[in-house]
């Protein structure tokens, strides 16, 4: 486990327990307690917890890794459903996306499609217009000419970037699309694809709503667990892109009609 899976293990361990003991951390995690301790120094200097005598608590405003440290975990993995997923996108398309690590690496293989970006633009319409309410990726896609940014508006989620509230839903409540890219905590067969914020839950839940095609990209650890908000059940889910690391769980989905995408 290098240092940015640490960080992003800590914090998790912190959202879920509220507090860290550095000597249980240690022993947990198979490292020293001055390795522990400089990991939660370094958070701390992030603001992203509290440190205390012999540990750590959970800061007021922060339980996550912001993306940017996130995506070093699993990025491989990421990186191929990305591809997979970009290469469901046809020329005019209409393509929706949440925020999130997996749903950044749909959006670079989207932006970076040969076909797209090198094909002159026919009447000066992009190559495929993206919406999201992902402020990361709004800010990382903007500058490709072939691809036109819409933004959603509304409050910004400091964990994801993601913009949620009233104003998210009205700009979503006017627009169709022709495919949702949607990133989740959890994707169970039974449960469907949930979030942990309520807030980010819903208003990912009416992106998948406006949408014909519904796609739901996750890597294989978010298979076959639960999160605290549901974004969609799981008959919404036209397609399930994922990594070959959970055969089992994708069984399940393929048993429930669901189209799964291995790679």
């Amino acid at each position: 486990m290098d240092r940015y899976e640490r960080h992003n293990t800590l914090l998790e361990l912190l959202a879920e327990r509220g507090r860290l003991d550095v000597d249980d951390v240690a022993a947990e995690l198979s490292v020293s307690a001055a390795t522990v301790r400089r990991d939660l120094d370094h958070l701390a200097e992030q603001q992203l917890l509290t440190r205390t005598r012999g540990g750590a608590v959970a800061h007021s405003v922060s339980y996550g890794l912001p993306p940017r440290y996130k995506s070093v975990g699993r990025s491989a993995e990421k990186q191929r459903i990305g591809r997979a997923a970009a290469a469901l996108v046809d020329r005019g398309m209409v393509i929706g996306l949440n925020g999130g690590t997996t749903t950044a690496e749909v959006a670079r293989a989207v932006a970076t499609r040969p076909d797209l970006a090198d094909m002159p633009h026919r009447g000066g319409e992009p190559a495929v217009t993206l919406v999201t309410n992902a402020l990361n990726i709004a800010h990382e896609l903007a500058v490709r000419p072939h691809i036109k940014i819409v933004t959603t508006g509304g409050v910004a989620m400091p964990q994801s970037y993601e913009l949620v509230g009233p104003l998210a839903r009205h700009i979503l409540g006017e627009v169709s699309l022709d495919i949702a890219f949607i990133g989740a905590d959890a994707v169970d067969a039974e449960a469907g694809a949930s979030a942990h914020s309520e807030h980010e839950a819903s208003i990912n839940a009416l992106l998948a709503a406006r949408a014909r095609r519904l796609v739901v990209v996750a890597d294989s650890s978010k298979l076959g667990t639960p999160a605290f908000a549901r974004i969609c059940p799981t008959d919404a889910i036209d397609t399930l892109i994922t990594d070959t690391g959970a055969p089992e769980q994708a069984k399940l989905f393929e048993d429930r009609g669901v189209t799964v995408v291995q790679v």
